[in-house]
């Protein structure tokens, strides 16, 4: 996370973003303007993927200000989200499939693959734009949003690259990487999510999306979708939460997935000790 990873800079964001969140967003929303000039969208994601500001809060504020009918796009996108969540909870072996499969995916490139990889990973193909947004992710954390599926269709379709390797790519430098997200939307790029429909990234696109900033060459010209032998498995049931203990103090455990111990269900009345769980290291501090 950022300097900024507090609850209280995600709702200042929120709050700065909302008069732009109607119709100004839908017509302006697919533009990638550069890391200079964010304007135009939210990026509300690294605090709602920790859940220091909640999808319900966004899109409450969202609504408090514009109709349905104005925020009806920045509220679809909020619950793509919330979608995609819900989808891989109730079919969790794709993502224990995908978490598998990364280390032997690399292993098992060839030199001249190995080689290409390097050049993606470090922005050095020679790809105007991919190149660029390479090296933005690793320096900033961040891309926009079509960005992230123009990059994940040249990777895959122009590089030929593995989708479980760019799938990683993304999420150990995105600050708003998420699990759900992130996997399914490159399987959906690659035709594995929605099983035979890609997306194929195209100079003039790529042209008009980001203000004539990028005019890739030598771009490929079909998405075959990837081969897979895994069919998209049914979804399963809702796991059952545990119910709280009844202990009157108690010992408060957060993670990375969720921050946010004000929406958990009532807690018992003294929570002595919080702790936090962050990249495999473990923080204490006791509360007041």
């Amino acid at each position: 996370m950022t300097p900024d990873a507090t609850r209280d800079a995600g709702l200042a964001r929120l709050a700065d973003f909302v008069p732009r969140a109607g119709r100004a967003y839908a017509a302006e929303r697919n533009t990638d303007r550069g890391p200079q000039d964010r304007s135009n969208v939210s990026t509300l994601s690294p605090w709602v993927r920790h859940r220091l500001v909640t999808e319900r809060e966004v899109v409450e504020a969202v609504l408090q200000r514009h109709s349905l009918d104005a925020a009806g796009k920045f509220v679809q996108e909020v619950y793509w989200r919330t979608y995609w969540k819900g989808w891989l909870e109730l079919r969790p072996s794709v993502w224990a499939r995908y978490a598998a499969s990364v280390a032997p995916t690399f292993d098992a490139l060839s030199v001249a693959d190995r080689a290409t990889y390097n050049a993606a990973i470090t922005g050095t193909t020679g790809i105007e734009g991919f190149d660029d947004w390479a090296r933005e992710l690793v320096e900033l954390g961040y891309l926009h949003n079509h960005a992230r599926m123009w990059f994940a269709s040249i990777w895959i379709f122009t590089l030929r690259l593995p989708w479980q390797l760019g799938a990683d790519f993304f999420l150990r430098h995105l600050l708003d990487g998420d699990p759900a997200s992130n996997t399914l939307s490159w399987r959906w790029v690659a035709g594995l999510q929605t099983v035979g429909k890609t997306y194929l990234a195209t100079a003039d696109n790529i042209a008009r999306y980001t203000d004539g900033r990028f005019r890739p060459r030598g771009l490929a010209t079909v998405a075959h979708a990837v081969d897979d032998d895994a069919a998209v498995p049914p979804a399963g049931p809702a796991p059952v939460p545990e119910p709280l203990p009844r202990a009157t103090r108690v010992a408060l455990l957060l993670h990375e997935d969720d921050l946010h111990a004000e929406s958990l269900p009532t807690l018992p009345p003294e929570v002595t000790v919080v702790g936090v769980a962050l990249m495999r290291a473990i923080s204490w501090a006791r509360s007041p």
